[in-house]
């Protein structure tokens, strides 16, 4: 009788450590569906893991995430939405030059070509923000370059649409982070029984 315990309690610890193990060991799962990047054909569709840091917070919560259209002017969502109270401040994600600081549409609006990414070079952009730099301006990854406005914003919360692009095509600005900074999450403990 207590046999037959042993072997089941350590038949569980067996089956735990491979569940456990494969769990570990398998590819994150994909935080969004996403369709093929609209991009101009020719340039590269590529995108390097060269963000140490997201442009607001330590990981906001993604509103709404990257929706390519499927033609140029077809419906879509050309970035990603991330949470993020008025004064929050925005970092710039990776080293560039700022390309553009003011308003469109009424909207504040920073633009950053990313160093060595090529030509056209990527291109990320924030709104609605107020900017705390100005065009032509070097910015190193997680350097403070504005703070989200109160107003301006497309999404039911006040938020930060955060884009990427390479000459006139979109890319996911979610694939400028390295999968330990997407990924992460916190540290789970599991049941022996």
């Amino acid at each position: 009788m207590r046999a037959n315990r042993c072997v089941r309690v350590c038949a569980r610890l067996i089956l735990l450590v491979i569940v456990t193990a494969t769990a570990l060991l398998a590819p994150p799962p994909p935080l969004f569906a996403a369709g093929a990047p609209l991009a101009d054909p020719g340039l590269p569709t590529t995108v390097p893991a060269i963000g140490p840091t997201w442009p607001v917070g330590l990981r906001p919560r993604v509103l709404r995430g990257w929706e390519p259209p499927a033609t140029v002017y077809g419906p879509g969502h050309r970035g990603v939405d991330l949470a993020a109270p008025a004064g929050t401040p925005v970092r710039a994600v990776a080293p560039g030059r700022v390309a553009f600081a003011g308003r469109v549409a009424g909207r504040g609006v920073i633009s950053v070509d990313l160093a060595g990414t090529g030509d056209p070079p990527l291109r990320t952009t924030y709104e609605p923000v107020t900017a705390a730099v100005e065009e032509g301006e070097e910015v190193e990854p997680g350097e403070v370059i504005g703070t989200v406005d109160a107003s301006g914003s497309h999404c039911a919360t006040t938020c930060v649409h955060w884009g990427l692009r390479r000459g006139e095509g979109y890319l996911d600005p979610l694939s400028l982070l390295p999968p330990w900074l997407l990924y992460r999450g916190p540290s789970r403990l599991l049941p022996l029984t």
